[in-house]
């Protein structure tokens, strides 16, 4: 079997052991972040894809992420410089504290091989505006569950323009699933369904910025 499928099966089993040997070969094989390229990402892109389709659990995709997340730190820590840490990026979770879907994301993308803050949940916006300012954060992810705080985005983005402060923000969550439009009309740069798509939203994202 093809070491992806086998790497793909292991998430999906959640057997972090096997997991571990199959990545830690191929690191050794092909080096650390053509490991993550080649079969770290496409694992999660397919456990992703099979999530929609019902073939997976939500569990198998929270497990696989946090997996990947700890698996990635051991062959490319935080100091790696190959890590993408610039410019800064960071996640949070509006008003609410349901973090699920935020810890998904922020795993998928750090196993993916990107550093960012991860801000906290609950968060107002005063709060996560002293974070950006804080951090000199360039890219901000935000995370919601209830239509109440997808509609303070709204609030977030015009205090950050008020602050002179040059912030990318890509939305997700439930309200921005249901109302396809939503992220335009609370000023959102973008909005992401899940972890991979966030992350090549930031991709892009970054390619307009070197």
């Amino acid at each position: 079997m093809e070491v992806s499928l086998r790497f793909e099966q292991a998430l999906a089993d959640m057997d972090r052991v096997a997991a571990r040997e199959i990545m830690m070969a191929s690191a050794n094989e092909q080096g650390a972040l053509a490991c993550v390229s080649n079969i770290v990402v496409p694992a999660l892109e397919k456990i992703g894809l099979g999530w929609e389709s019902g073939r997976y659990a939500l569990a198998q995709i929270y497990m696989s992420g946090t997996i990947c997340e700890e698996l990635v730190d051991e062959i490319l820590p935080p100091a790696d410089p190959n890590r993408i840490k610039q410019p800064e990026m960071a996640i949070v979770v509006l008003e609410d504290f349901h973090v699920l879907g935020e810890r998904i994301v922020y795993s998928t993308l750090r196993a993916s091989g990107y550093e960012l803050q991860e801000f906290g949940h609950g968060m107002h916006v005063d709060a996560v505006i002293e974070k950006v300012k804080q951090h000199g954060t360039k890219i901000l992810l935000v995370s919601v569950l209830m239509l109440r705080s997808a509609l303070l985005v709204g609030e977030l983005v015009k205090r950050l323009k008020q602050e002179g402060l040059d912030v990318k923000v890509v939305v997700g969550g439930a309200p921005f699933r249901f109302d396809h439009n939503l992220w335009k009309e609370v000023g959102a740069d973008a909005s992401g369904k899940d972890g991979m798509e966030a992350r090549d939203i930031i991709s892009g994202m970054l390619g307009g910025m070197s």
